[in-house]
Order: structure tokens, then C-alpha cells, then sequence
């Protein structure tokens, strides 16, 4: 038998986090690994006590035609890098890696171009995390330097959506 190697294991995990998700557009789980170990893991799901999408069962952002990557600030949810950021404490972030995959809701596909939102971004980017590897199939993805998204600043140009 042929092992898992270990950048899809932990991409097949965040995989299995997104399952939780409770978004009627888009399912993405992640998790933060650093030296080999799971810091923590995070899905797209409403604030805690609050109702998430999938039970009111309708998505204010989808019902006002906003696309994909512009006014979070209509979104109920807390995004995946978001809660598995916020349930580690900053020095076991520091250096690590985020995995992250997204699918569809609807069809179950991977998202084409996922990417973390601009405000994720500055979430990882002051975690101190230093790289976030994508899935784009089931066994193909692709590894950002964080470094990047400093260097790059899109905010400056207001580059919207993804």
C-alpha cells in the first residue's frame, strides 16, 4: 500500500473539518499544523449562540447577489483560518502552516481560486503563520508564502474578490 504523502494528509483532515461548515455558498475547513502536530482546526459556521446560515435557511449575502470575495461584513459567518486562528494561542502559530480547502455547497466541487479573503489574510498574516497550502483537487495544490501577501499588499490598490 502506498502511504498518504504528508502535505495531502493534512489537506484530507482540513477536508474532513469543512464538513462541519455551516455555509449555504461555500464549505471550507482548515487546520494549523507546526513541527508534525495539529494546532488547531477551524470551519465556516455563524458566532457561537448564534444561528448559522444552514438553519435559517437562506444566505443574506447569496439573497443580495454580493460576489464572491467582496462585503464579508454581510456574512454571518466566522470564516475557517478565522476560528482555527482564534482557538490557538499566538506562539504555537508562529512558523506553522495552514492547510485549507474549500467546497461548494451545492455541488460539493472544489472552489476554483480559493484563496483566504483579505481579511483572513491580515488574520494569518499577524498569526505569524508563515505558509498556507491550498487544495485545488484531491491530490494537487499549491503552497503561498505568506511573505508574499506582505510584500503584495492588495489593499493598497483595492483589489477586490479573489
Amino acid at each position: 500500500m502506498e502511504r498518504r504523502d504528508k502535505i495531502n494528509y493534512y489537506l484530507d483532515i482540513a477536508e474532513t473539518v469543512l464538513e462541519r461548515g455551516t455555509c449555504l455558498r461555500r464549505k471550507f475547513g482548515c487546520v494549523i499544523i507546526k513541527n508534525d502536530e495539529v494546532i488547531s482546526t477551524g470551519y465556516v459556521g455563524a458566532p457561537r449562540g448564534r444561528k448559522n446560515c444552514c438553519d435559517l435557511g437562506y444566505c443574506a449575502r447569496e439573497n443580495l447577489n454580493i460576489p464572491r470575495g467582496e462585503r464579508y461584513e454581510m456574512c454571518r459567518s466566522v470564516h475557517a483560518e478565522q476560528n482555527a486562528i482564534i482557538s490557538a494561542a499566538r506562539k504555537d502559530l508562529i512558523d506553522s502552516t495552514l492547510y485549507l480547502v474549500g467546497r461548494e455547497a451545492k455541488t460539493g466541487k472544489y472552489v476554483e481560486n480559493a484563496r483566504p479573503c483579505i481579511l483572513c489574510k491580515r488574520f494569518i498574516i499577524n498569526a505569524g503563520i508563515k505558509d498556507v497550502v491550498i487544495r485545488n483537487t484531491k491530490n494537487d495544490y499549491e503552497v503561498i508564502d505568506v511573505n508574499e501577501w506582505i510584500n503584495n499588499d492588495e489593499s493598497l490598490e483595492g483589489v477586490f474578490g479573489y
